[in-house]
């Protein structure tokens, strides 16, 4: 009797690919890594399916100490990538907490993270980003593959409603404008071999939750990708944003949401999509936490159904919400969301 695809993909174990940036995409890995096999040489099992998990991350940052490290030492910059180590890390209680601690005072030193500084000087020694993100890697012990979109100095290029072009993501997101438009200062960026590897292996391809413009698009607006991500047969999933971005998303529905990754990705020459599914939150957000966002700027993203339905998405919803200090996905019911109905 042949072996059914479903047995097959179990005995070897399930690939995902998760692709974007910012703490949506840590959040993400953070409750995936629970179902990976520990070691290389363990055998999947129905609680530990995924054999491989690769995170895809954009490299448009250029604020903050990974923006410094950016222009000061022209390397690539390490903070999306340190966050996603950190979240597929063994020990995140102890090494972790080294790799995301920022320091608080000192000449050049002041808000700087360790583990930009750890990449940035490891770079600096191997002479390759890649290189040295696999022996941090090692050093945290992490469930996981991580590949830069790109190792090329791209930057974002955002055409506002008001058609002012702005350079930089720090100078986009504090456009009062919105986004019409956001390309990359080098539209035919080539990406890692590996990460396109991964994406036409992959048995689930993931993209979100994170920020619309500077973390989801920029992965995809580098057109190797974007066709792997076409071309791939398995489900491409899209993880919904909870709340809107001031700056970004400020007014978007989730259908929004999802038309301008069709605007900025689709091709005109083809019917292919990069987007099957969608997951989104149903679980309405406390009164007193929604009054201190709209404070902020930022609502919770609107799910209309039969919108979705009939620009051809087939819909997952369920409680995937989290409050504490800040509003965030819950990480194990999101990856168990994925796990029931995916692999």
């Amino acid at each position: 009797m042949k072996e059914s695809g479903p047995s097959k993909i179990l005995r070897r174990g399930f690939r995902v690919v998760a692709l974007g940036g910012g703490t949506g995409l840590s959040t993400l890995l953070r409750g995936l890594k629970e179902h990976c096999v520990r070691r290389s040489d363990d055998h999947p099992t129905r609680e530990r399916p995924i054999s491989d998990l690769v995170a895809i991350v954009t490299v448009t940052d250029d604020g903050g100490s990974s923006g410094r490290l950016r222009r000061e030492n022209r390397i690539l910059p390490p903070g999306d990538i340190r966050n996603c180590m950190v979240a597929l890390s063994k020990d995140e209680a102890l090494l972790g907490r080294l790799f995301q601690y920022r320091f608080k005072a000192g000449t050049g030193l002041i808000g700087h993270n360790f583990g930009n500084l750890f990449l940035a000087a490891l770079t600096h020694i191997t002479g390759d980003f890649t290189e040295a993100i696999r022996e941090s890697s090692k050093v945290l012990a992490i469930r996981g593959r991580i590949f830069p979109s790109t190792l090329e100095n791209i930057h974002l290029v955002a055409t506002l409603e008001n058609g002012k072009i702005v350079h930089g993501e720090t100078r986009i997101t504090a456009s009062t404008s919105p986004i019409k438009k956001i390309s990359l200062s080098a539209p035919n960026a080539r990406p890692l071999p590996a990460a396109i590897e991964a994406i036409r292996d992959a048995d689930l391809i993931l993209l979100g939750p994170g920020s619309l413009y500077t973390s989801i698009l920029p992965n995809l607006l580098i057109p190797e990708i974007a066709k792997a991500i076409m071309q791939s047969k398995a489900p491409r999933v899209y993880v919904a944003n909870l709340m809107t971005q001031p700056g970004e998303t400020a007014g978007y529905a989730l259908a929004d949401h999802l038309r301008a990754i069709q605007q900025h990705v689709h091709s005109k020459k083809t019917s292919r999509r990069v987007i099957d599914f969608v997951v989104a939150n149903n679980q309405p957000v406390s009164a007193a936490v929604a009054r201190r966002y709209r404070m902020e700027g930022a609502e919770p993203v609107a799910v209309n159904l039969p919108v979705l339905q009939k620009m051809g998405f087939r819909v997952l919803q369920a409680n995937l919400l989290e409050e504490h200090t800040v509003i965030r996905h819950n990480t194990r019911r999101l990856a168990r969301l994925l796990l029931d109905n995916f692999l």
